[in-house]
């Protein structure tokens, strides 16, 4: 039975490659810890989301996990305050390219969400970050404080085109991650 109760596990644990389990309190109470640490372990899951994952099974919390924001995204909660306190003066920039030669993977996330336009995410403007400079243009008419959001379609070329901006002077620029981070795409993708 330990042996069914492990495999189960670990199937919940290892769904889609990421980590991903769900683990009701009774199925909890039903599997020894043993059970969980082997299923857990032997996932591809990293060390410190194993540890969560076993200890919120064993106390009876949900253990839904999600694949980890990238380097230097934004939380849900930091955009929600940084949307509500710049108000009209926010400034999203999506960094994504128009041309899928060259960004073959914007074509998923743009299926998602389109580019900016004067209807669509007003609040928004469209300066494609290139790999191959590693520069953008920068935005006309605002000032170097003025509240910014990066995104691109999981927050790579996002997170670069923050660091770049603050190389010239911005001050105030979170990156947003993009419709990917459906949680962070939330509180800004629609403005």
């Amino acid at each position: 039975m330990n042996c069914y109760r492990t495999f189960a596990l670990l199937a919940i644990a290892t769904r889609s490659g990421g980590v991903s389990a769900f683990v009701t309190p009774s199925i909890a109470s039903q599997l020894s810890v043993s059970s969980i640490t082997a299923a857990v372990t032997s996932s591809s899951s990293t060390s410190s989301s194993r540890y969560n994952i076993i200890r919120r099974a064993m106390s009876g919390e949900s253990t839904t996990e999600t694949e980890p924001r990238k380097a230097g995204v934004a939380s849900p909660s930091e955009l929600k305050e940084f949307v509500s306190s710049a108000g009209s003066k926010l400034l999203v920039i999506d960094v994504r390219h128009p041309d899928a030669s060259i960004e073959p993977g914007d074509v998923k996330s743009l299926a998602v969400a389109g580019f900016p336009s004067d209807t669509y995410r007003p609040r928004a403007i469209n300066l494609p970050w290139s790999r191959e400079t590693k520069s953008m243009e920068l935005p006309k008419d605002i000032s170097l404080d003025a509240p910014i959001i990066t995104h691109c379609g999981g927050g790579g070329r996002g997170q670069s085109a923050k660091e770049y901006l603050e190389k010239n002077g911005y001050t105030n620029v979170l990156n947003g991650g993009g419709p990917k981070e459906t949680e962070c795409w939330a509180e800004f993708g629609s403005l």
